[in-house]
């Protein structure tokens, strides 16, 4: 008889789901990549938030690239981990509950779940990240400390509507193309991808998505760097401040870097994720073997 290596697979075959293991299985691939990509590209993502945060003909600088980094993976790691955490065993669970023809649907209803949870770290980590990388703090501490102080509480949340407009579909999008050309891939080759195509397909999703949203992503960016001055009163007045006194080219401030970092970030991320994912699943099937 034969029998099946395991696999980190959109379906899972047959095994029988354990929602427990998908989590905490899930919670360690998504601090892993996380934690990686974070650290490779974050340089890329400081030079996107000030060209995005840059009104007019403001003159952008270029010091500090890596301002901000150790603070903002103290945020990016637990939230990665509740992300894939969620992201995981709901996927797993609804691609059981749905017939095969609507897997896609179960990939976008779970990747905006894992959204939504982990957006209580995110959004707080964003702020903090955002406001160092334009030069407002030199330290995290000094910036939550200061931002509490300054606008309360709720300043660490800056923009969390805009954030959750963005992220939301951003998420759900993304990881609906990637795992659906994923199964294309699978079916026309019949056999499990590896790690370049698993990195070439999470590229191209990345991008993808991150061209889409740039403009919801200029608008987060503005609202939460703002700070106490309250130069938007909301999303709203955010959107017609920045069509009134900019343009609609302003949308798209800082598309290139965004779409180079997202995709070459979905490359790493998927293609870490995956192997990771994979080696946990190989590590509990040696150890059911060995039971």
């Amino acid at each position: 008889m034969e029998i099946r290596k395991p696999f980190a697979s959109v379906t899972m075959g047959e095994e029988p789901f354990n929602f427990l293991r998908a989590l905490c299985d899930g919670v360690i691939a998504g601090a892993t990549a996380g934690g990686v990509v974070e650290t490779v590209l974050y340089p890329i993502d400081t030079i996107k938030t000030r060209l995005q945060a840059a009104h007019g003909g403001s003159k952008i600088y270029w010091r500090g690239l890596y301002s901000g980094l150790a603070g903002n993976l103290a945020g990016v790691l637990p939230a990665s981990a509740i992300f894939v955490g969620i992201y995981e065993p709901t996927k797993q669970k609804l691609l059981r509950v749905f017939p095969e023809n609507l897997s896609a649907f179960a990939h976008l209803t779970a990747g905006a779940i894992g959204g939504a949870a982990s957006s209580f770290i995110r959004v707080p980590t964003e702020v903090v990240k955002q406001r160092m990388q334009t030069g407002q703090f030199t330290s995290a501490p000094n910036a939550v400390r200061l931002i509490v102080a300054k606008e309360g509480f709720r300043g660490l949340y800056a923009g969390y509507s805009s954030f959750l407009l963005r992220d939301l579909p951003f998420d759900a999008i993304q990881f609906c193309i990637y795992e659906q050309i994923r199964i294309g891939y699978k079916i026309a080759a019949r056999r499990e991808l590896n790690d370049p195509e698993n990195a070439i397909i999470g590229a191209f999703a990345g991008a993808i998505t991150g061209a889409i949203t740039t403009p919801l992503d200029v608008m987060k960016t503005r609202l939460m760097v703002q700070g106490s001055a309250n130069q938007y009163k909301g999303l709203l007045n955010c959107a017609q401040t920045i069509l009134r006194e900019e343009g609609p080219a302003a949308f798209l401030k800082g598309i290139g870097p965004r779409v180079l970092w997202i995709g070459i970030g979905g490359s790493i991320f998927f293609g870490v994720l995956e192997r990771t994912k994979l080696l946990l699943s190989q590590r509990h099937f040696d150890q059911g073997q060995k039971s």
